[in-house]
């Protein structure tokens, strides 16, 4: 997808957007950026603690084409009153740390901006990056970048630019340099150096004496002491020799020497101002770093501090764990306690008993906080380590109630609701009882024959049931064939055993003497069962009331002789499962007259077909008597394979 096969690889769909306003959030980007294209993401960068932007984002585009237009469109348009700034996301620093094709420029006009540079520099090849660099408050610095897609591009750049005019101003373009070169750079031109810097004189030193003290060293080229408005001196001046030689005996010579009133004369190299307030900051870091790591483990910080507290009082409270070198309670510009302070033992054995003794400790009407001084930078890296475990944790701790182990095993996620979770033909929930009601048993033989058909029909079912999965019309063949299986497993030995346990109950009442009507009795006490046998989850939708629960207890017994038609109203108030359950138990005994031991299976197969239909063939003996003799049938071609494959193997 690079144009460009010779140049760098860099994803041509992502584009970095830099030099945003802290305001600019995603949708305004998203705004800006889908004109260009379909988007496929926006990123913000922003601080981990705050959550203030870093005023740079990413931009992802579906195609290449739509970033690449985004890139020669909408470079450098405002946004907040503000240029963006775009180029290719280059996730790999390597190329930007090579420096390969890097161009810095100086010297540059106030007025010039990315968007002056980019046009002027853009004649040169074909530009990865470029900026000007601001300060604070966005005025040019003088100064900016430019990187080059190839190192030819950026040296041609360097020919024809090094030495120009650009709005009357001569600049200078050069290869970029790191930083760490450039200092060392710096470090070799420190030891050759010709002008030399002289401090701490008195006010009456003048151009001549100056002269006098500097000139047995070596030829001297220029000198200068700077004065007051009043011509007096400043006490500091300038000596320029003509060779490195005569300034380093000079400053190897003069320097620490004492001069008149007892002052100490300092003479070094002349330093830019610049370059002057990093070395000094520099030294003031190191400085208080070791002071520092020389106070580590015996220098507390208290806070939470009453305002009546003060040095003394501070000092007072802490003196019975140690000698103490130093305390203090920070105050503001009126006077007043900040509410926290700091004390100094003279050993860490102290320190560590001041920690222990005084934290928790009430003073005045606050208890105290005592811990080891940290330093500032120390603390917010400790501050951001621990918000970063909080945040994990917290992240870790909705994982584990997103996949908790519900009570029927596998894992609930509450954010997918649980009817919705798959998509594709609906599987029916494996029961502990069986589908539909067998016909109730008759006090006599006949009917242990029939329970136990049934109950082979059932343990049979698991090879039928890439059969059924072929009648079942309109679906999916392997879903019918895993549920059918699956149904037929676990529900055979139940089923079967429910059966015989009926037909054992309802023959020894007859056999006492019970004159017990067909229907009443043992159909309540198997519908009871049935009713308690159902347990609903907590997360279902339309959890049924205790009239439905009853109703479902009177529903096997719909199929006794006698029983009132079919209405269609009692199907239109049952779930789904439930109307399968209650035309289930209507069609099981009429083709259990026409295929006593192949009822089951022929019932199960049947099931799969719309309610409409069903209700159809309930009402039209000749539909029904097709349609079992079809599963019949497919059953029967089913067994024929079975037995040719079994041969073969």
């Amino acid at each position: 997808m690079n144009p460009n096969p010779g140049g760098p690889n860099y994803q041509m769909a992502s584009l970095y957007v830099g030099d945003l306003h802290e305001d600019i959030s995603e949708a305004m980007l998203f705004d800006k950026f889908s004109t260009a294209g379909p988007v496929l993401s926006i990123r913000v960068c922003r601080d981990c603690l705050s959550r203030t932007s870093l005023g740079y984002a990413y931009v992802n585009f579906q195609q290449p084409a739509d970033a690449e237009r985004a890139l020669d469109t909408m470079n450098f348009d405002l946004l907040k009153n503000r240029p963006i700034r775009i180029m290719w996301s280059q996730r790999d620093p390597s190329l930007r740390r090579s420096g390969v094709g890097n161009v810095f420029i100086k010297n540059l006009d106030k007025c010039i901006d990315n968007k002056a540079i980019y046009d002027t520099f853009s004649a040169f090849g074909n530009i990865l990056s470029c900026k000007v660099a601001q300060d604070e408050k966005g005025n040019s610095k003088g100064y900016g970048f430019v990187h080059f897609e190839t190192e030819e591009a950026a040296n041609t750049s360097i020919e024809k630019v090094n030495g120009m005019l650009l709005h009357s101003k001569k600049v200078y373009v050069g290869r970029f340099i790191p930083r760490k070169e450039r200092e060392k750079e710096l470090g070799e031109k420190a030891k050759l150096f010709t002008n030399v810097y002289i401090k701490n004189f008195g006010e009456d030193m003048n151009d001549d004496k100056l002269y006098e003290m500097f000139e047995p060293f070596g030829k001297i080229t220029s000198h200068k002491v700077v004065t007051k408005d009043d011509g007096k001196s400043r006490g500091f001046g300038f000596v320029a020799y003509e060779t490195t030689e005569a300034a380093e005996a000079a400053v190897n010579a003069l320097n620490g020497k004492e001069v008149s009133e007892g002052k100490v004369l300092y003479v070094g190299r002349a330093q830019k101002k610049a370059e002057r307030q990093q070395e000094l900051k520099r030294k003031f870091e190191e400085l208080k770093k070791q002071r520092h790591d020389s106070l580590q483990a015996v220098n507390l910080y208290v806070k939470n501090l009453d305002d009546t507290v003060d040095d003394e009082r501070l000092r007072q409270e802490f003196s019975l764990y140690g000698t103490i070198t130093s305390a203090k309670v920070m105050l503001d510009e009126d006077g007043r306690s900040k509410g926290f302070g700091f004390v100094c033992f003279n050993s860490p054995d102290a320190a560590t008993r001041g920690v222990t003794e005084m934290n928790g400790r009430i003073i005045g009407s606050k208890p105290l906080y005592v811990a080891l001084a940290q330093r500032k930078e120390d603390r917010k890296a400790h501050l951001a380590t621990q918000y970063m475990r909080h945040v994990s944790g917290m992240r870790m701790q909705q994982i584990n109630q997103m996949f908790q182990p519900s009570g029927a095993g596998g894992f609930f996620v509450p954010t997918l609701p649980q009817p919705q979770r798959f998509f594709g033909p609906q599987v029916a929930p494996i029961r502990s009882t069986p589908r539909w009601a067998p016909q109730a048993p008759r006090p006599n033989p006949t009917t242990q024959g029939a329970a136990n058909a049934a109950a082979a029909g059932f343990q049979n079912a698991a090879m039928a049931a890439s059969a059924a999965a072929q009648f079942r019309p309109g679906a999916a063949a392997a879903a019918s064939s895993v549920r059918v299986a699956q149904q037929a497993q676990a529900q055979a030995g139940a089923h079967a055993q429910a059966i015989r346990n009926t037909a054992r109950a309802i023959t020894g009442q007859q056999a006492g003497g019970a004159n017990i009507p067909i229907g009443a009795t043992p159909v309540a006490s198997a519908a009871q069962q049935r009713a308690t046998n159902y347990k609903y989850t907590s997360n279902m939708r339309n959890p049924p009331t205790q009239q439905q629960v009853q109703q479902q207890g009177a529903v096997p017994a719909m199929h006794q002789k006698g029983q009132e038609p079919l209405i269609a109203s009692l199907l239109a108030n049952a779930t789904a499962p439930e109307q399968k359950q209650i035309l289930g138990e209507r069609l099981f005994p009429l083709i259990e007259r026409m295929y006593p031991h192949l009822a089951g299976k022929i019932t199960g197969m049947l099931l799969e077909i719309e309610n409409s239909e069903l209700l159809h063939m309930l009402e039209d003996s000749s539909s029904l008597k097709a349609k079992v003799d079809e599963a019949v049938a497919v059953l029967q071609a089913h067994q024929a394979k079975q037995t040719v494959s079994q041969k073969i193997e």
